[in-house]
C-alpha cells in the first residue's frame, strides 16, 4: 500500500530558499493614511453621494497596498481625500446658497408688505 500523506514538512535537506524562509520580507513600510474616518464623517454630516464615493476609495487604500500595488493605493487615498472634500466643500456652498435665497426671500416679503 502506498502512503497517502504528502512527506513531512519541512522537506528533508532544509527549506528551500525564498520568501519567508529566513529571509526579511521587502520593507515598503506603513500603508498611506486611508482617511476612513473623514470619508465617513462626511457622508454622514455632509454630501452623501459624494461621502460613498470617499467611503468606496479608502476602502481600497489598504487591500492596494497589501496587494503590492503602491501607486494604484497612494492614488486610492489621494482620491478618497479628495471626494470628502468636496463632499465637505458642496455642503458648504449649499448651506451658503439656502442661505442668500431665505435672505432674499425674507427681503422680498418685507418689502411687499409695505412696512415703514
Amino acid at each position: 500500500m502506498t502512503d497517502q500523506y504528502p512527506p513531512p514538512y519541512p522537506p528533508p535537506g532544509g527549506p528551500p530558499p525564498g520568501y519567508g524562509y529566513g529571509y526579511p520580507p521587502p520593507n515598503y513600510g506603513p500603508p498611506p493614511e486611508n482617511g476612513m474616518v473623514w470619508a465617513i464623517l462626511s457622508t454622514v454630516l455632509c454630501c452623501l453621494p459624494l461621502g460613498v464615493v470617499s467611503i468606496v476609495k479608502s476602502s481600497q487604500v489598504n487591500s492596494l497596498w497589501f496587494q503590492g500595488f503602491h501607486a494604484e493605493a497612494q492614488k486610492a487615498a489621494d482620491d478618497a481625500r479628495k471626494w470628502a472634500m468636496w463632499s465637505a466643500i458642496s455642503t458648504g456652498v449649499l448651506l451658503l446658497l439656502y442661505i442668500v435665497v431665505f435672505v432674499v426671500i425674507l427681503g422680498i416679503g418685507v418689502s411687499s408688505a409695505g412696512w415703514r
